[in-house]
Parts: C-alpha cells; structure tokens; sequence
C-alpha cells in the first residue's frame, strides 16, 4: 500500500493520463486553463517549457497544495512554425499539407512542481510520407485531429502517415516518459 499521496496532473489529456497508468503513477487530474498563444520570435522550446511550467504553477496556485504537480505541453513544429491544435478543418487541412512529405519535430516539455521545479524537454523527429488530399480530407472527418498538436494523433489513425520517428513516442503521444519517469524518481515518486 503507497501511503504517499498522489502527484496532481495539471491536464485534462486522456493520453497523459494513460501514459501515467502505464508507467504504475499514483495521480488525481486537475486541469487548468491558460493562453497557449506564442510569444513574439519565442522559440519552440522556450515556448512548450514556458507553458507546461505555467500550467504546474497555475494548479499549485488554485489548489494552494503541496502536493507535487506535473504538467506538460507538446507542440508540433516544422522549421520554426509552431502547429498548435487547429481552429477548424481548414487550419487542420493546412498543418497537414505542409507536414505532408516533410520531417517535423515534436516538442514535449514536462514540469514537475514539489519543494522544487524541475523540468526535462524531448525533441523527436518525426517523418511523413506524401499525403493525398483525399486522404487529409478523410482524416478530418474521423475527428482524430480536431484536438491534437499539429492536427495529427501518432497513436491513432494518424500512425499510418508517419514513415520514421527518431526519439521519443510517448513523447509524441504527450509525455516522454523516461523523462518523466527521471523527474518523477527525483522527487521519490513511486513508479
């Protein structure tokens, strides 16, 4: 029996939340809100760290606890455009077609707030192949992309694009976790 109490994942993502089981975490969700616009020339790393710390500081700040809180954010980026989730089918169709045939990276930032704050960042490379725009138009209406980073979800329908990945999955998926494993292991958290 873990008499320890549980972390707090500062997200409302499905995925984190199976990522966590898969790796044995105790955890309760608390989602917070906050503005994921970019800043003027922020780069992508300074962006997903900037935004998973703002998410862990602003559930420590509403739940006043002091119980460690991990948050994260992921984005998907090709060149220096950061894709964040689309705004409709257009949005969606256009981060496809520029994805299509191209090697983008996948960004996730991780922040895990106890007596500290500590963060760890994967980058992968991930390649698509051509795609047709029968088939990103087919894909939108699965409904796979409506709240995914860069308008696709690696671990669903959106696998059959990808033709290599060099990195993290989970960390596609939206955590890495042997980075969020390291962190959580700091910090005495049973896995």
């Amino acid at each position: 029996m873990n008499h320890q109490l549980p972390i707090i994942l500062a997200s409302a993502s499905p995925r984190r939340r199976e990522l966590l089981d898969q790796i044995g975490v105790w955890y309760t969700v608390y989602a917070v809100d906050i503005d994921e616009t970019p800043l003027i020339n922020e780069s992508p790393l300074a962006y997903v760290q900037r935004l998973a710390a703002e998410k862990s500081a602003r559930c420590v700040e509403q739940l006043q606890t002091h119980q460690s809180v991990l948050a994260a954010d992921t984005a998907v980026v090709l060149g220096d455009v950061i894709m964040g989730k689309p705004k409709d089918q257009a949005d969606a169709l256009s981060m496809l077609r520029l994805l299509s045939g191209q090697t983008h990276q996948v960004y996730t930032a991780i922040s895990l707030r106890g007596q500290e704050h500590s963060q760890a960042v994967s980058i992968t490379d991930v390649t698509f192949r051509a795609l047709t725009e029968q088939e990103m138009v087919a894909y939108w209406h699965s409904g796979e992309p409506l709240d995914k980073a860069g308008s696709y979800a690696i671990q669903g329908k959106g696998s059959v694009f990808v033709t290599t990945l060099s990195g993290s999955f989970s960390g596609v998926v939206g955590l890495p976790l042997y980075e969020t494993a390291q962190l959580l292991m700091q910090y005495g958290v049973p896995l």
